[in-house]
């Protein structure tokens, strides 16, 4: 019996449980659902991109937020960083398998989001929400 118990608990340890306060699975998931985590991953899915043409895809990222999300994203496993020994430094950006997994499950949250904007913005000024003024115009066209 005690065996039993073991197996589970590795099982449980193995998978990870994210409403476990104390699991690393959350730093992943903060990682790969940060607004410009998504993005990165989105960005990154088509094939590898220099540093300058990423931030330009991610259009608003701070060059210092850019660089934070990598690196969280490359600690993860999820993003591989090769860099070129030349002047200027040349830095490419590629997806791992599990960052192309990931970036396939995020993507599909951002269509739907897309997809769905019109409706989530009238629910959300229907609530008293905070929708910015031109948000629902911009929605609409």
């Amino acid at each position: 019996m005690l065996e039993r118990t073991s197996t589970r608990i590795a099982d449980r340890i193995e998978r990870g449980d994210v409403f476990e306060p104390h699991c690393p699975s959350r730093g992943n998931l903060k990682h790969v659902t940060s607004s410009w985590g998504v993005l990165t991953l989105i960005a990154l899915r088509p094939g590898t991109l220099r540093f300058s043409e990423l931030r330009r895809r991610v259009n608003g990222v701070s060059e210092r937020m850019l660089a934070q999300t990598l690196q969280q994203l490359e600690g993860d496993g999820i993003v591989l960083r090769k860099s070129y020994p030349v002047v200027p430094p040349h830095v490419e950006y590629t997806l791992t398998e599990l960052g192309q997994e990931a970036a396939s499950h995020v993507e599909a949250l951002a269509d739907w989001i897309e997809d769905r904007l019109t409706d989530l913005l009238e629910r959300r000024s229907g609530a008293g929400g905070d929708a910015p003024p031109d948000a629902k115009a911009a929605a609409a066209s």
